[in-house]
């Protein structure tokens, strides 16, 4: 559920105020933990990969089908699980889709279609309580 403009407005005051009283804090959490723990969850995938190629081979020279099809899941799960960690994992540099400054770099119309929407809807909702 996305945040109301308010909500964002109070948000960037705060995002705001940790950087004046704390800027090397604020630096320090600024993305590197959903990188971090992206960067891990593809390692772990890869790893898994790893495994699942040594089940599927010992499936193999042991004659076992059911442990070189487990072995080929295991393979397909992790491919998936890392190919989707890839993708989400943000660039060093940059700040974790959701944030204030990524939310104005990419999409700048649609989120000013969504800003006048919101403000019209507020109005309306104003415009009512008064009545």
């Amino acid at each position: 559920m996305p945040l109301s403009e308010h909500e964002q407005r109070m948000l960037e005051q705060m995002e705001r105020a940790l950087y004046a009283e704390d800027p090397k804090f604020a630096t320090a959490l600024e993305g590197s933990g959903l990188r971090t723990y992206t960067r891990r969850r593809v390692y772990q995938a890869v790893a898994g990969f790893l495994v699942g190629i040594a089940l599927l081979m010992a499936g193999m020279v042991a004659k076992q089908v059911w442990l070189s099809v487990v072995g080929f899941l295991v393979m397909l799960g992790c491919a998936v699980l890392a190919v989707t960690g890839w993708r989400k994992a943000p660039k060093p540099g940059e700040q974790p889709s959701g944030g204030p400054q990524a939310a104005r770099g990419q999409g700048r119309q649609r989120r000013s279609m969504m800003d006048r929407i919101e403000q019209r809807w507020q109005r309306r909702r104003d415009e009512q309580q008064g009545h």
